[in-house]
């Protein structure tokens, strides 16, 4: 499965900003790497971005790469704002669909609403509509999050935290894979054993370990009934 990721707009976007100053891209991007990092545990998933720190990558060249890719999933992570640039009371989870409501990217929304307002504890505005570019523009289904207000002075602090930033990363990857039916596979640990002798009586055992020892081989002596 091929999933595009989306840090929305780019450290020089004018006006995307909390009101002390904290750049929206830079809760974006690392919250989209911590995503990454969590989806790709699986073999079954390989996760493309579509932005870059360099530059504010256009929306429409983000959809295009996402075509070129063939990308089966997009999804846009963001911080959002209210008001005119101070601080304000809006507050709260928010996950976008286009206006059409595609029925396999409003499943997902709904998912990832749902387990996200509960991973941060904050409240759940719902899943709602928009003629966002990218989720227009999209031939696979496609998702925009919006996990948390820049503009609330008590939310601006999470997003600035990389421990929010990965909570809001996991959570979302969590929610791909339990909607997709995708297991997480982790590395796991393989021991291979090799016995060389098995004796009735302790002390020939003991024999064979200080003679394996003087050998430069670690031994040890285990039972079996």
């Amino acid at each position: 499965m091929k999933i595009v990721i989306d840090a929305g707009h780019g450290y020089t976007t004018p006006g995307k900003q909390s009101p002390d100053g904290m750049k929206e891209y830079d809760f974006n991007r690392e919250t989209a790497s911590f995503t990454k990092q969590y989806l790709e545990r699986t073999d079954a998933i390989t996760v493309h971005f579509v932005h870059e720190d360099g530059r504010d990558v256009p929306l429409s060249e983000r959809t295009r790469k996402a075509h070129a890719l063939g990308a089966d999933l997009y999804v846009s992570i963001h911080a959002n704002a209210a008001g005119t640039g101070n601080w304000h009371e809006a507050n709260g989870i928010e996950t976008y669909v286009y206006t059409s409501k595609p029925k396999e990217s409003l499943s997902l929304a709904e998912k990832v609403q749902h387990d996200l307002a509960k991973a941060t504890q904050l409240k759940n505005r719902g899943v709602k509509t928009a003629n966002f570019q990218v989720l227009r523009e999209t031939k696979c289904p496609a998702i925009l999050i919006e996990c948390g207000f820049m503009t609330n002075q008590d939310e601006a602090a999470l997003l600035k935290t990389k421990a929010y930033r990965k909570i809001c990363g996991e959570s979302i990857a969590k929610s791909i894979l339990s909607h997709y039916k995708l297991h997480k596979e982790l590395p796991s640990t393989i021991l291979y054993k090799v016995q060389i002798g098995a004796f009735s009586e302790k002390k020939n055992a003991e024999a064979l370990v200080k003679k394996l020892a003087k050998d430069g081989y670690e031994a040890i002596i285990t039972t079996q009934q």
